[in-house]
């Protein structure tokens, strides 16, 4: 008889490494792989204060939990990371969620803007699943999510590097989700539209009036970190274990 699906949604017995979760989808992510059993790995950047409060409230579904930091634009940092986990602790699940974007009209666009963008948001992403996915594949078993952005289909004017960024994870997703699919890992992308984070507050070059009209969405509201969480655990889990290869909206029709 098969399991019931709340039985197939429990990451029990699972570790997460989850990057960029101090904050925002990243920490919503990190609290749900912890209600579902998990054992979750935080990466952050500089703000331990942040990275110690999403530990805190971890500790209440008692599952383990540990902290490395890194910078991803600089070389040698995905290493690093690996070097901060202890030698027994495999991840079963990856979820790559560190990302950098810097507003500014196209024609403002400096070498190290795209550089700097481009490490962070896509060589990064190779480097942690080259790092990571080998003991997932040596289990038989394995998780990869990057989380994208709808910018993939809708760029926004004003973020041209970091949108041609998503769009590369995205492709680079579709091609090792087909080479690990028959290894029992699967790779997806998660792409959020407008979720309420303190990445929207940053400041945005208003270009064009018709600019804020790209942080609407159909269903008129913003959204929130537990949107694209329950994304992420149903992907995570077994009960996601015949989904590979794909790019899921979690954007309230932004991408429409």
């Amino acid at each position: 008889m098969s399991k019931k699906l709340s039985e197939n949604l429990s990451l029990k017995g699972k570790t997460a490494l989850i990057t960029g979760a101090s904050q925002g989808i990243g920490e919503g992510i990190a609290l749900a792989f912890a209600e579902y059993g998990a054992d979750v790995i935080l990466h952050y950047r500089e703000d331990r204060d942040q990275v110690e409060d999403v530990l805190e409230e971890i500790g209440r579904f008692g599952v383990k939990s540990s902290v490395v930091r890194a910078d991803f634009s600089k070389t040698g940092s995905v290493a690093s990371v690996e070097r901060q986990l202890d030698k027994s602790v495999k991840p079963d699940i990856l979820v790559i969620n560190a990302s950098l974007q810097i507003a500014k009209p196209w024609e403002q666009i400096t070498q190290r803007d795209f550089d700097i963008q481009m490490n962070v948001n896509v060589k990064s992403t190779m480097l942690l699943i080259q790092r990571f996915s080998p003991s997932m594949i040596e289990r038989g078993w394995g998780r990869i999510i990057t989380i994208g952005s709808v910018q993939q289909i809708k760029p926004h004017p004003a973020m041209l590097v970091y949108a041609a960024s998503k769009a590369a994870v995205l492709n680079m997703v579709q091609n090792l989700a087909l080479q690990l699919a028959d290894k029992g890992v699967t790779v997806n992308n998660l792409a959020p539209g407008v979720i309420d984070t303190p990445r929207i507050k940053e400041p945005v070059p208003e270009v064009e009036e018709r600019i804020k009209k790209r942080q609407e969405t159909p269903l008129g509201t913003l959204g929130e970190p537990i949107d694209c969480a329950a994304m992420a655990v149903l992907l995570a889990s077994e009960a996601g274990k015949f989904i590979t290869g794909q790019n899921i909206f979690v954007d309230g029709g932004m991408s429409l």
